[in-house]
């Protein structure tokens, strides 16, 4: 729950007039959250936003299912705030490293979060996820004025600035 604490300090204290999206990693038992907010000043329509963990230090994959990739314990995926937001829920399958979360009408402030189970392919502890084994992971936004991209750090976290109002 501090990533939730830093994301609403950091949409607090966003002042100029843009276009920013924050995207945060939790590490939970027996759920993983994965929370996104508008913390620009910008409303944004017709996004999405993907989620690649691809290109994750300890090449991360989601969980959804008993049986097939992952380990132990396994978790769907859940939107828990948001859901209203977007123009579909996305289907994930076990085993993927991907997710595209299509978002009608993102508001300045707005948040869409979900939980599922992430776990890790490299390491010695798959079902435990820290932010240096996310860093490197990419978020992506195709918007309309094309797509951007960021990764995140070892603090879980990736932030996207999109250039004005116009995404």
């Amino acid at each position: 729950m501090k990533i939730m604490a830093g994301l609403t300090w950091a949409v607090l204290m966003s002042g100029a007039a843009c276009a920013d999206i924050i995207v945060a990693f939790d590490e939970g038992a027996p759920k993983d959250r994965f929370t996104i907010v508008n913390a620009g000043d910008c409303p944004l329509r017709d996004i999405t936003i993907t989620i690649d963990l691809g290109a994750s230090a300890a090449g991360l994959i989601f969980d959804v299912t008993e049986r097939g990739a992952g380990v132990q314990v396994f978790q769907p995926l859940e939107l828990v705030v948001g859901r209203e937001l977007l123009r579909d829920v996305p289907e994930v399958g076990d085993g993927d490293n991907s997710i595209a979360l299509p978002i009608a009408d993102f508001a300045s402030g707005a948040e869409v979060a979900f939980t599922i189970d992430v776990d890790d392919t490299v390491g010695t502890r798959e079902i435990t996820v820290s932010g240096a084994e996310i860093e490197g992971a990419k978020v992506a936004i195709s918007h309309l004025a094309g797509v951007t991209e960021a990764t995140f750090g070892a603090d879980a976290v990736a932030r996207i600035g999109l250039d004005g109002c116009n995404a």
